[in-house]
């Protein structure tokens, strides 16, 4: 099996060597797929410094592939994610942050219930694992956001919101995906409920950083993520 690993990319010069060390230590045979979406802090140059650099050690032969997608200017999230699946050739996608806030050993979590059959699509949920102490008012936003979604599309999740979202190829396969930007979060989670699939849920550990360390998402995301999971229960 291939695991297919999506990064997004903005302006994270700070942390993208650490995460991508992390990521690529984790034993499994996977493709790293980094989408700079059009950072602006040198982050760029450092990738291709890093790419070109293939004595570094976290380039071990159990990789198979790292790839950079560059954006020549800034889409979001959403359209980052987009062109890391677009170009996936992995039986397994894991969506990885590069803010070091979710880690990556946590992937044999993630990859237990569809290896073991249980479920295709598994999403690692902050608030079932051990967690740095949130924001009050984000924990508030996604609680909300999770249980609009429970209500909307009849499902039990905990956490909507979170990065850690692996599924199966087959689980994506012809979805149209639209958003750019975080609403990105809702929209792949309407879409595979409405699918008709089952989420898998299990607990990860989550180490949020400040703003002054770079966090991006705002409470006007918040407002676009419940305006897509309303449209996508209505609408689309």
């Amino acid at each position: 099996m291939l695991i297919t690993v999506v990064m997004p990319v903005y302006n994270e010069v700070q942390t993208i060597e650490e995460i991508l060390e992390l990521v690529t230590a984790n034993p499994l045979k996977k493709e790293v797929i980094i989408i700079d979406d059009g950072s602006t802090d040198g982050t760029v140059d450092l990738l291709r410094d890093l790419l070109n650099a293939r004595d570094k050690k976290y380039f071990k032969p159990w990789i198979d592939d790292i790839r950079l997608i560059e954006h020549p200017l800034n889409c979001g999230k959403g359209a980052a994610v987009r062109s890391g699946l677009e170009v996936a050739r992995g039986n397994v996608i894991i969506v990885q942050d590069a803010d070091l806030e979710y880690d990556p050993d946590d992937y044999s979590k993630l990859l237990q219930p569809i290896l073991s059959g249980r479920s295709e699509v598994v999403y690692g949920s902050r608030f079932l694992g051990e967690h740095k102490a949130m924001f009050y008012w984000h924990q508030v936003g996604n609680k909300f956001l999770t249980f609009v979604t429970n209500i909307l599309y009849n499902t039990t999740l905990t956490d909507m919101e979170t990065c850690y979202k692996c599924f199966t190829k087959e689980a994506i396969k012809g979805m149209r995906l639209r958003s750019n930007r975080f609403e990105i979060e809702p929209e792949l989670t309407a879409r595979l409920l409405k699918r008709g699939y089952r989420i898998y849920e299990v607990p990860i550990s989550y180490n949020g950083r400040e703003y002054w360390q770079g966090k991006k998402i705002t409470w006007k995301d918040g407002l676009s993520a419940l305006k897509a999971l309303i449209y996508y229960r209505i609408f689309d």
